[in-house]
């Protein structure tokens, strides 16, 4: 009678664990992918450029920013349905684009 609560508690806290590392990693890897792109000057379809207005005439600011969009494995997966519908992990990387000239 105890072991089945047990391990439903166990899997609840192993979800949260590989949710948690999953965000922390995709959202280290997005911010390295942006700060890449942001270098190179190599812009995906994905990837979203704002231009921003700068106090000198002469330089163009210009910020790159970065998606990317998950599914979560899921552990026990009626529970996590009953939460949301869709768990993904969503993230994004912000850089300052570089003036190639």
């Amino acid at each position: 009678m105890v072991i089945i609560p047990l391990l439903i508690l166990f899997l609840l806290g192993a979800q949260l664990i590989v949710a948690t590392n999953m965000r922390t990693l995709d959202m280290a890897m997005t911010q390295s992918q942006a700060s890449q792109r942001a270098i190179t000057g190599v812009i995906y379809a994905s990837d979203e450029v704002i231009d921003l207005n700068s106090p000198d005439a002469f330089e163009k600011i210009r910020i790159l920013v970065t998606h990317k969009s998950r599914a979560i494995p899921q552990l026990l997966p009626n529970f996590i349905a009953m939460i949301s519908r869709n768990p993904r992990i969503d993230v994004s990387g912000i850089a300052v684009m570089e003036n190639l000239s």
